[in-house]
């Protein structure tokens, strides 16, 4: 019946069945291969423009769009968060406080840092993980996760950043305006250690937009999907994590290569 729906005869129909597979067929198979290792290398986190990336890295010889085809095909993607906006009473804008990131010309690290606070949910409660990143190379400098969240977190996360890097008086930190970065005790901690304050434009939602960015990456990459019951299985992660994107993650806007090696390169 199929034979005489498609025009073929009974003889060309089994002869197709019984011929091997053509050159192109088995590449593809053995591509496909590579880009599951490399996927799986990537903690399932590598859409295919980073997996076409990484197999150039490794001397596979291959087109982006051959590599998009085959992921499309097996279904092999990069994990996503849905991205959600709430919108809320704007904070109250310190005049004194302007966007001081903005003027300035990045040319190498350690110029602007930049910090925020995210929520990671543990079981059924929130918990609250404070980072620092040099917005020249979107290296993370300092993180810490705690069960509350006040001005403490985010000087501890200063401090790792600061004892790190030690960078020198006049860098610029930027940050919103919440409360833990409005409040005149992490205003005292910038200025004991020579570190100008900068906030967002009032209504500029955009302004911080690098650590936003690291935060929806972060979370597509390891937290959606995924329930954690106990503290100390989200900090194990976290702990796995910041090393892994600092020193391994392909990032888009510095040319494909992880934060740590932009520095390198540019240094």
């Amino acid at each position: 019946m199929m034979c005489r729906v498609y025009g073929v005869t009974r003889a060309g129909y089994y002869a197709w069945r019984q011929r091997p597979p053509s050159v192109r067929v088995r590449q593809d198979e053995r591509l496909k291969a590579q880009i599951e290792r490399v996927h799986q290398d990537s903690r399932g986190t590598y859409g295919s423009p980073r997996v076409y990336r990484e197999l150039k890295g490794r001397g596979v010889e291959v087109g982006e769009n051959r590599v998009a085809r085959l992921m499309q095909l097996h279904g092999i993607k990069a994990r996503m968060a849905a991205r959600r906006y709430y919108r809320g009473p704007m904070k109250r804008f310190h005049a004194s406080i302007p966007n001081r990131a903005r003027e300035v010309q990045l040319t190498r690290a350690d110029q602007v840092w930049v910090g925020d606070i995210t929520y990671l949910k543990v079981g059924g409660d929130y918990r609250y993980l404070a980072v620092v990143m040099d917005k020249y190379s979107r290296r993370v400098l300092g993180w810490v996760f705690g069960k509350t969240r006040g001005v403490w977190l985010v000087v501890r996360a200063l401090d790792q950043a600061v004892h790190a890097r030690q960078p020198p008086r006049g860098l610029i930190f930027h940050s919103d305006h919440g409360m833990e970065y409005s409040s005149t005790l992490f205003g005292a901690c910038l200025a004991r250690r020579g570190i100008v304050q900068s906030m967002n434009r009032p209504g500029k939602m955009n302004d911080n937009v690098h650590i936003e960015s690291f935060f929806h990456s972060m979370k597509s990459d390891i937290v959606h999907g995924v329930h954690f019951a106990h503290d100390h299985e989200i900090t194990a992660e976290l702990s796995d994590y910041m090393p892994f994107y600092n020193n391994r993650r392909l990032h888009s806007s510095l040319g494909y290569v992880p934060p740590a090696t932009y520095e390198q390169q540019s240094a």
